[in-house]
């Protein structure tokens, strides 16, 4: 309710590696991502250096899209329709804010990476001892 989550489930995400995963299709058939993938093949975002960007379309669509970009973003898309609406009502989009910024509890960053430092990557901690000069 005061966040918006979205892309595809666990499930979604082993049935689509386990029946093939084409990116092409979602191309061919989503209006949007093709214009935001032909898009980069322009010098919209790079004057005067057309196809700069050309190479992230290629990973997509070439590269095999190894994190389902193109499978998610349908589900982004409406995702971010909804956090516009929300927007819109000022107060609505302010309660939401302070309610997700209160529940975050014991998150931090620093509480993250040790996590990800211990848990994942099975890093013991370093202490530095603070030399006087």
């Amino acid at each position: 309710e005061n966040n918006f989550i979205f892309g595809l489930s666990v499930e979604d995400v082993q049935h689509l590696k386990r029946n093939g995963y084409n990116p092409r299709a979602y191309y061919n058939n989503n209006p949007e991502i093709k214009a935001a993938l032909d898009w980069l093949d322009t010098d919209y975002f790079t004057p005067g250096e057309p196809g700069a960007l050309s190479s992230i379309k290629r990973s997509l669509l070439d590269g095999g899209d190894p994190f389902l970009v193109l499978a998610d973003f349908a589900s982004y898309a409406d995702a971010h329709q909804r956090v516009e609406k929300l927007y819109a009502n000022k107060s609505a989009w302010a309660k939401a804010a302070i309610i997700n910024s209160a529940s975050m509890g014991k998150f931090s960053s620093d509480r993250a990476i040790e996590d990800y430092a211990n848990k994942i990557w099975d890093l013991n901690s370093y202490e530095i001892k603070d030399i006087k000069s």
